[in-house]
């Protein structure tokens, strides 16, 4: 009890923190009042400290159960060991963080550098600086990548979803499309793409699995229903039949690349089907059986007359027609249209 004129002790933030986290690891399930009660403060204070907890790294996660929305952490999480690392494997580490680069002003390039401020708090200056200068040896040169900054709200939104397996409802709108179509997603795996960042997920009102391109999806609204992933789930698995990432009827194709290029196709994988064959002049053939009929189009034409497509007939007649409109368009009778404008 405290003595008359003496004011009542603080409870802390940290302290209350630590009560909260304990209550919460004792206890299946609970409720925002039921910490606010046990705490003695008010919804809003807890709401912060739920917050703070979150951010500090904890796996905390929020179930409804009729009408209460119960807190927890994942099971089992305080039994991961802490994990080391060599010299060599943070060389690595700090080789492949430029890669991401992709991801700047998204929150997984926030959360990136995090761990990197960490790894570096912890490291002997000399070393830090010296993995940092290291850092510098790896150049990507992303040619044509998306801004995916505008995007980082949607991120933030899919990556809880994709943590604690939560459906999402997002706003999709295709190229074919006028308008933007609502689609209940149980959200399975992020794919990276050419540059592109794509969510490969179940799509209830389809009822199939579909892929979205983020930069169009307009809007998303993480729900309050779990799912659970599908009995040996395996996104490569998903695109094992595609060129690329359009999963389509496949397509049995041959065709035949010219000396000057054969050395860049020969010692690729292009396809997991793929069979190449050296012919005595210095070409070579390439065969695959895949889906994704418009990648297949577009990769062929970036050879330009170094590339032949053999096979299939429907296709190649195809190519032929595409080739025959770039000729037109470059012809030097009708002119450029830039200079027409003139």
């Amino acid at each position: 009890m405290n003595r008359p004129g003496k004011p009542a002790k603080k409870y802390s933030q940290a302290a209350r923190l630590h009560d909260i986290i304990r209550l919460i690891e004792s206890r299946h399930g609970i409720a925002i009042d039921e910490l606010a009660e046990e705490s003695g403060v008010n919804r809003r204070t807890i709401h912060r400290d739920l917050n703070a907890i979150s951010d500090a790294g904890y796996p905390l996660t929020a179930e409804w159960a009729g009408d209460r929305k119960l807190y927890r952490f994942i099971t089992g999480f305080k039994d991961v060991p802490p994990v080391s690392f060599s010299l060599q494997e943070l060389l690595t580490l700090y080789f492949l963080r430029s890669q991401l680069d992709i991801l700047q002003g998204t929150p997984f390039h926030a959360d990136l550098a995090a761990i990197f401020r960490k790894i570096n708090s912890v490291l002997p200056p000399r070393y830090a600086a010296h993995l940092e200068r290291i850092s510098r040896i790896a150049l990507p040169l992303l040619q044509g990548r998306r801004d995916y900054s505008r995007a980082a709200d949607l991120l933030e939104g899919l990556r809880r979803a994709l943590l604690f397996q939560q459906q999402v409802s997002l706003l999709y709108k295709t190229p074919a499309s006028s308008k933007a179509e609502l689609y209940r997603v149980d959200p399975y795996s992020f794919i990276f793409y050419k540059g592109g960042l794509y969510l490969l997920g179940y799509a209830h009102n389809r009822r199939a699995v579909r892929t979205f391109a983020l930069e169009r999806i307009s809007d998303i609204s993480v729900e309050k229903e779990r799912f659970e992933l599908p009995d040996g789930y395996d996104p490569e698995q998903h695109f094992r039949g595609a060129f690329g990432i359009v999963d389509e009827e496949p397509l049995s194709i041959r065709l035949r690349f010219a000396p000057a290029v054969a050395h860049a196709v020969a010692d690729r994988i292009w396809h997991g089907t793929q069979r190449i064959t050296a012919a005595q002049d210095g070409s070579v053939e390439l065969a695959f059986t895949a889906g994704g009929r418009m990648e297949i189009i577009s990769w062929i034409l970036s050879y330009g007359s170094h590339a032949e497509l053999l096979e299939p007939p429907g296709l190649r007649a195809e190519i032929a027609a595409t080739a025959a409109r770039m000729a037109a368009v470059y012809s030097a009778a009708g002119g450029s249209r830039a200079e027409q404008s003139l």
